[in-house]
């Protein structure tokens, strides 16, 4: 049985009031995992003051790298020196506006393991590309480099975010059916190499997910939870779109 995730992706916004307000009001039930990303800065507040509760952090970037002479990186090795769990890999505003090309979100995966972080790896098509009928293929080659690089055992420790790129800030959200096809399209390519590594790995919605929008969502089979954008920066927004999923 797969734990639902919800996970919440600040993205370059947040404070210190932010995170206080989060760690005075908000909490979880256990029935799901929760993961708050925040900016790099703000991790160890909100790690220190979740360390009694089941409330995970993780970062939004990490280094492919381990150490060096690379100014303004952070290495994977680090995020967990601060208590981070979880590492996002590939979001589509790293591959679209920094340039991150598949192999590099590749060895951001490999970085995120090998360090101890659990990668939620993103992958998702753009207007474009689904207008063109190549979505799936986007999608599956986003993933392939993955398997190719280190095998399908690997998704046995991570997490897979689709996020249609054309639905990210936009307000505007995939139909459920819509979701639910890439999910079980997903979990069908994984499946060609691992059944059983398929059928445990859990995939997330990430797509101007919010209260209104996620009960349907989060109540299609093959999506186990969301990565949530500007929604998740309010804690009684956020509450509401966990409590859709932990009913």
């Amino acid at each position: 049985m797969r734990a639902p995730m919800v996970a919440a992706n600040w993205k370059m916004n947040g404070s210190k009031a932010i995170c206080r307000e989060f760690l005075q009001h908000f909490d979880a039930d256990g029935s799901l995992d929760v993961v708050l990303f925040p900016p790099f800065l703000y991790t160890s507040i909100l790690i220190e003051g979740f360390a009694e509760r089941s409330i995970s952090v993780g970062v939004q970037n990490v280094s492919n790298v381990s150490s060096g002479a690379y100014t303004g990186e952070i290495s994977a090795e680090m995020a967990v020196d601060s208590g981070a769990t979880y590492g996002l890999v590939g979001h589509s505003e790293r591959r679209n506006l920094f340039g991150e090309s598949d192999g590099l979100v590749a060895e951001k995966f490999i970085a995120c393991q090998r360090a101890g972080l659990t990668p939620v790896l993103c992958v998702g098509e753009s207007l474009d590309e689904r207008q063109e009928g190549r979505a799936e293929s986007v999608v599956a080659g986003q993933i392939d480099v993955i398997l190719k690089s280190v095998g399908i055992k690997a998704f046995a420790n991570a997490v897979i975010a689709y996020e249609p790129v054309w639905a990210i800030g936009t307000g505007e959200t995939a139909r459920p059916d819509q979701a639910q096809s890439m999910h079980a399209f997903i979990r069908a390519f994984l499946t060609k190499s691992d059944a059983t590594t398929a059928k445990n790995t859990r995939v997330l919605y990430g797509g101007s997910v919010n209260a209104n929008t996620a009960a349907e969502l989060f109540a299609e089979g093959d999506i186990d939870g969301g990565l949530v954008g500007g929604a998740s920066l309010e804690f009684k927004e956020f509450a509401k779109i966990c409590r859709a999923i932990s009913r």
